[in-house]
C-alpha cells in the first residue's frame, strides 16, 4: 500500500496522516452539493470555460429528444459541431491534454489515428437517493488497512472524497447501477484484414451493494455483485454460460466462479475467471480483470496517486451506440477502430497507478487508468510489458442513461499494439437495449444449478 495519503478535493491536494483511513471530516463532507457536486467531483468550470460548470446533468431524458423506455438513447447534444481533430500532424498543439494512451496511438497508427474533439458536458448524474448515500458513505466509510476491503458504505460512492489511491479503484468498481441489470453485448477482434466474427453475450447481474433494503455493506457476506454471461452466438459458442459472485474484501475470499459448456453438460468451478488470464471471447487479446475498465481483487498490485489531468477522452458517445450504425462500420481493418465515431471531451481526470507486487504477477506488471472525475469511471488504461513498454490500451465509450440516471459504457476498445490488432467489446448497437432496472431478477438464477438448466447447445 502506498503511503502517499492525499485528499482529492476540488484541485487541491492535502497530505494527510494514516488517519485518513478513517472517514472524512463532517465539515469536508459538507462541500458535497455546494463546491463539490454531489459524487465529489468540482462543481465549477475551469479558467477558460473549456470545461463547464456541473449544472445537475441529465437527471432525467432530455427536453430535445423524444425518448421511449427501451429504447436506444438518441443524442441529446446531436447538434454539436467538431471543435477541432487531433491528428499526429497538429498533436503538439495539444499534448498537454492527452494521456498517455492517446500519445502512444498517435505514434503507432500517425497515418490514420485521430481524435475528434466535442464540446464538454458534464452530463453523468444519480439518482436523488444515491446522493444521500454518498453522502452517509464519507462520513462512514473505512477501507481497511491493505486496501482490500472497507466498511461502513452502501448503494453508491463509497469515498466521494478519497484519501489514497485504492479509494478511487473502489469508487470505479462499484459505481452506482440501480441494483439489477440486463442487456446484450457483442465482442469481436478482427484480423489485420478486417474479417471479424460477432460472439453475442446476454449477460445479468444484481449488484447487492446497491440494494436499497441492505443499510450496510458487512450485511453482504462479503458479495458484492452476482453476474452471469450467457453466449448466444456464434452456433460453436452458444451456451456457454458464465457465474461470477463478486466478493468485496480478497482477504476474506476470493472471487468465485463457475462454467457450463454445453459440450460437457457439466458445471465446473473456475477460478481461472480472474486476474490476468483471458476475458472469455476476447480471442486472447484481454484480460479477465481489464473488463469494465478494472474489475476484481486489487490485492496484486501496489496503487499510487498520479495525479490529475484535463484531458481529452470518450464522453456522451451516443451516436457510437445507435442502431444505424452497424458494426462493419465500426470494426474495420488495421490496428484500431474507426475514429469517426467516438466524441472525445475535455474533463478533468484522475490518474492513479498499480504496479505488481514483488510477491505475486500479472502478464502487465504496470498499469495507469485515467478515471473521469464526475463519473468515477475508467475511461482508459495503459498496461505494460515486462521491458515496461506499452503493451495495450483501453478506453469505455461512456454515455449517461438518464432514464436513470446511471453513468455507464455503450462500447469499449483494447488496443494491442505489439500485435497490431484490437478487441471492440461491449457494443449494444444491433442488440436489445439495456435495463438499468430489471426487477424481476430474482437471487435464485446465480446458483451452480440455475446456469446448469440456463445453458443449451
Amino acid at each position: 500500500m502506498n503511503t502517499k495519503h492525499i485528499l482529492f478535493a476540488a484541485s487541491i491536494a492535502v497530505l494527510l496522516s494514516s488517519a485518513a483511513y478513517a472517514g472524512v471530516p463532517a465539515e469536508v463532507v459538507d462541500r458535497l452539493g455546494k463546491d463539490l457536486t454531489p459524487m465529489g467531483s468540482q462543481k465549477s468550470g475551469n479558467k477558460d470555460g473549456t470545461i463547464p460548470e456541473w449544472t445537475g446533468g441529465l437527471q432525467s431524458p432530455p427536453a430535445n429528444v423524444t425518448y421511449k423506455f427501451g429504447d436506444r438513447h438518441p443524442d441529446p447534444y446531436a447538434d454539436d459541431k467538431i471543435l477541432f481533430t487531433i491528428t499526429a500532424s497538429n498533436i503538439g498543439q495539444y499534448e498537454k491534454n492527452l494521456s498517455e494512451m492517446a500519445k502512444a496511438m498517435f505514434k503507432v497508427y500517425p497515418e490514420t489515428y485521430k481524435m475528434n474533439v466535442y464540446p464538454t458536458h458534464r452530463s453523468c448524474a444519480q439518482p436523488a437517493s444515491a446522493y444521500e448515500s454518498v453522502k452517509k458513505n464519507s462520513l462512514n466509510s473505512v477501507i481497511s488497512p491493505d486496501g482490500s476491503g472497507f466498511t461502513g458504505a452502501m448503494r453508491s460512492t463509497a469515498f466521494a472524497i478519497p484519501s489514497v489511491a485504492q479509494e478511487v479503484i473502489w469508487n470505479h468498481r462499484l459505481k452506482y447501477r440501480n441494483y439489477k441489470f440486463t442487456r446484450q453485448l457483442v465482442f469481436a477482434a478482427p484480423t489485420k484484414g478486417g474479417d471479424f466474427t460477432a460472439y453475442v453475450t446476454q449477460d445479468e447481474g444484481i449488484q447487492t451493494y446497491d440494494d436499497p433494503t441492505i443499510p450496510d455493506v458487512e450485511a453482504l457476506d462479503n458479495i458484492a455483485v452476482y453476474y452471469l454471461s450467457n453466449t448466444i452466438a456464434p452456433a460453436r459458442s452458444a451456451g456457454n454460460v458464465v457465474l461470477v459472485h463478486e466478493t468485496i474484501n480478497a482477504v476474506l475470499g476470493n472471487r468465485k466462479a463457475w462454467v457450463y459448456s454445453p459440450g460437457t453438460r457439466r458445471v465446473r468451478r473456475a477460478p481461472n475467471i480472474a486476474y490476468d488470464n483471458p476475458l472469455t471471447n476476447s480471442d486472447g487479446m484481454d484480460t479477465t480483470d481489464n473488463f469494465g475498465g478494472y474489475n476484481g481483487s486489487t490485492d496484486r498490485y501496489d496503487w499510487s496517486y498520479v495525479g490529475r489531468q484535463e484531458a481529452y477522452v470518450p464522453n456522451n458517445t451516443y451516436r457510437f451506440a445507435q442502431r444505424d450504425l452497424e458494426y462493419k462500420d465500426i470494426l474495420i481493418p488495421g490496428g484500431h477502430i474507426n475514429q469517426d465515431y467516438p466524441r472525445y471531451e475535455l474533463l478533468r481526470t484522475h490518474i492513479i497507478e498499480a504496479n505488481v507486487r514483488p510477491d505475486t504477477r500479472h502478464i502487465y506488471p504496470r498499469r495507469q487508468f485515467w478515471i473521469s472525475d464526475d463519473s468515477w469511471f475508467v475511461v482508459q488504461n495503459t498496461a505494460y510489458d515486462a521491458r515496461g513498454e506499452i503493451w495495450r490500451l483501453h478506453e469505455q465509450y461512456a454515455i449517461t442513461y438518464y432514464e436513470i440516471p446511471v453513468c455507464d459504457r455503450v462500447g469499449a476498445a483494447t488496443f494491442d499494439l505489439n500485435a497490431g490488432r484490437y478487441l471492440a467489446g461491449s457494443l449494444v448497437n444491433q442488440e436489445a437495449q439495456i435495463s438499468w432496472d430489471a426487477t424481476a431478477l430474482t437471487m435464485d438464477r446465480y446458483t451452480p444449478d440455475a446456469i446448469r438448466r440456463m445453458g443449451i447447445r
